[in-house]
């Protein structure tokens, strides 16, 4: 029984007992784009947001199937099952790759409230796993989709949330609120998809504030987080955790935390972790009660800004970018002694299976580091398969879709 049967299976026992109500959706983390081959994560700490949407069209390639085309000599042959569509930016039919799918997106843009704050909003577009498609669903705040990606969980719009709905993605419907006590403002599954992670805020987290000269939106200094919860998917029963924010002068100093700076679990999910942008090794754990520990030993790797993460196997790690053989291309770890192997991909995204990755990266020819399309690429192969279009636009610009993937 997977994540989706034991989640469907609760929903059907509870849901005549929960009144129809609003909805809510998003992203990770909002301080780090990753897009640079110069970020490191003290530029990076304060980002400003503006989208204007742009669509974009590049020559077709049919889906799942086996005629692909490789970033440079050669060919590259992709199983059946791939679904690309490197004619379509942002998406609007499925992609995915050996189980690993682009499950959404979302278009930022900067929402003015008054005339010294706004808010990080984002639009998702959410896949609908009946028709192949990609629908906008613009009632979310924040969305996270479990393994599988039949399931979700969101958040309403005005952050931080009373409560956390349960979303099918067939049908688009929340099936059951899970309310909370403590104001959530982001969201994260488990490993496995039986646990989820909900960061708690007293502000919203995505709130921007004007720069000294009145010409950019900023988010502000410091962060209103105060702890979290481990949930139970399936019954919505888990305790609330404390967690104190380290003191800080109002400088960019080892107690500085973006706004936003959610929690997540471990692989094995004994221990919860969070980005420290600040501190010695960038990230902070804690275990399920709360209490701070040392940086277990096969979590010391993982760069809490790469979105890709550990292998499916746990042997090896997603990392930073190299840009050492190849103009464009990544790092990736062994989990235990940190020896590095280069990967092509500009910005490594999600697995597929042991030796694969899902990643943004320009063409072969672009001078332009922005103009991006997802591709997949293997390690030990100079070969990249085209998933997406490019995307337009710079860093923080026009129609910027941001991906949402899930694993299998």
């Amino acid at each position: 029984m997977n994540v989706d049967d034991i989640v469907r299976d609760a929903l059907r026992e509870q849901a005549a007992e929960q009144p129809p109500a609003a909805a809510g959706f998003a992203d990770r983390v909002f301080a780090v784009r990753r897009r640079r081959r110069n970020r490191r994560i003290a530029a990076a700490v304060v980002t400003a947001v503006a989208v204007v949407a742009v669509g974009v069209a590049v020559p077709l390639l049919d889906s799942g199937k086996h005629d692909v085309r490789p970033s440079g000599g050669g060919g590259v042959v992709v199983e059946k099952k791939t679904k690309a569509h490197p004619d379509q930016s942002p998406p609007r039919e499925e992609i995915s790759v050996g189980g690993t799918t682009l499950a959404g997106y979302f278009v930022p843009e900067t929402v003015k409230k008054t005339a010294e704050t706004a808010v990080y909003r984002r639009t998702y577009h959410l896949l609908n796993p009946r028709t192949g498609e990609y629908a906008r669903a613009a009632d979310w705040s924040w969305v996270a989709v479990a393994p599988g990606a039949k399931t979700a969980v969101v958040l309403e719009q005005d952050l931080p949330a009373s409560r956390i709905g349960l979303l099918d993605l067939t049908t688009g419907t929340v099936a059951r609120w899970i309310p909370v006590d403590h104001g959530v403002g982001g969201l994260a599954f488990s490993r496995d998809g039986r646990k989820l992670v909900a960061t708690t805020y007293t502000k919203n987290p995505d709130l921007l504030i004007k720069t000294q000269d009145g010409d950019d939106w900023v988010q502000e200094r410091t962060s209103s987080r105060t702890g979290f919860y481990v949930l139970d998917v399936a019954s919505g029963k888990g305790a609330w955790n404390e967690v104190k924010l380290a003191s800080d002068n109002g400088e960019f100093g080892s107690g500085f935390l973006n706004s936003r700076q959610d929690f997540a679990l471990t692989d094995d999910g004994r221990h919860v972790w969070a980005g420290n942008p600040m501190g010695d090794i960038g990230k902070e754990f804690w275990d399920l009660k709360g209490v701070k520990v040392p940086t277990p030993a096969q979590d010391r790797y993982p760069e809490w800004f790469v979105d890709a993460g550990k292998s499916p196997s746990g042997m090896l790690v997603a990392g930073d970018f190299a840009g050492k053989k190849w103009k464009t291309s990544s790092w990736v770890l062994d989990a235990k002694t940190g020896a590095k192997t280069e990967v092509r991909g500009q910005q490594l995204l999600a697995w597929v299976g042991n030796k694969q990755l899902i990643a943004w990266d320009i063409g072969e020819n672009d001078k332009n580091e922005f103009h991006q399309r997802l591709v997949l690429v293997t390690i030990g192969s100079d070969k990249e398969v085209p998933l997406s279009g490019f995307r337009e636009g710079n860093d923080g610009d026009a129609g910027r879709w941001e991906p949402l993937f899930a694993q299998p």
